[in-house]
């Protein structure tokens, strides 16, 4: 198999400079487009060395990583809104717009719910999923406000993380499309804990949305690993990973910024 195409560059959105880091699957269009967002210790370094980026590439998605304004390579920008509070919707769809990525799957932890989550009320018909991942602000938008939304949504977070892991979900499990993930064992950052569980799960929820059936290309934990997953309806129990095998790291390019396509 070809390796996936790794790039990093820099967008303009709203007169400042966003770093982003950039993974295409090689030898075929991309089944759809990926934006993973970051908390305040973290970056698109972190989706980089977790083989995020890559793993997705490699099962056929476009996948791109920016770094927030006023951290990792975008700490000369200046964010939109006081962190903690929410910042204008607009904001992220301008992000969307700069890389091309609309439609896209908008994954969210932490920090970043505050430009996630102005994004999904306002312009949640540029969504294609959302994978929030244990973000802040949940508590600013009502039920009601919550119910109205249609956009299939992954709900992720660690058994451990038991302040903002679960005050969020008790606010987004008022979303009527959603799943939650429950990953065992892990705390906040649980997708750093669980990488394995945490990219077999996030595959199969995308290949839900596009149709695709065959396994996802990515090296599990030891067996007997387990993941906690419940439904809309409130059901529960746990699900037996499967080994499968990763292609080792590649190496990144850099190039600028061109919108070639709209996967």
């Amino acid at each position: 198999m070809a390796a996936p195409q790794l790039t990093e560059g820099t967008v303009t959105v709203e007169g400042q400079s966003l770093f982003y880091r950039r993974a295409e699957p090689a030898q075929r269009a991309p089944k759809l487009s990926v934006l993973l967002l970051h908390g305040i210790r973290f970056s698109s370094d972190t989706w980089l060395q977790l083989r995020t980026l890559a793993t997705l590439a490699e099962n056929g998605y476009q996948a791109v990583a920016i770094d927030l304004p006023g951290l990792g390579r975008s700490k000369d920008a200046v964010a939109p809104a006081p962190m903690g509070q929410l910042a204008p919707g607009a904001f992220l769809k301008a992000v969307l717009e700069a890389l091309c990525l609309r439609p896209a799957v908008v994954i969210s932890p932490s920090l970043s719910g505050m430009y996630s989550l102005p994004f999904f009320f306002q312009h949640n018909h540029l969504l294609k999923a959302y994978v929030p991942v244990a973000p802040i602000c949940t508590e600013k938008f009502t039920a009601e406000q919550y119910a109205q939304i249609k956009t299939p949504t992954l709900i992720i977070y660690g058994d451990q993380d038991t302040e903002l892991g679960q005050a969020s979900l008790n606010n987004l499990r008022h979303l009527p499309e959603h799943r939650v993930l429950v990953l065992q064992d892990a705390g906040h950052a649980c997708y750093l804990d669980k990488p394995n569980e945490w990219h077999h799960e996030l595959l199969g929820f995308l290949q839900q949305l596009d149709g695709s059936l065959f396994l996802p290309r990515v090296s599990l934990g030891a067996a007997g690993d387990n993941v906690a997953l419940s439904g809309v309806a409130g059901g529960g129990g746990t699900r037996r990973t499967e080994r499968l095998s990763l292609p080792s790291r590649h190496g990144i390019a850099g190039r600028s910024q061109q919108c070639e396509r709209q996967p």
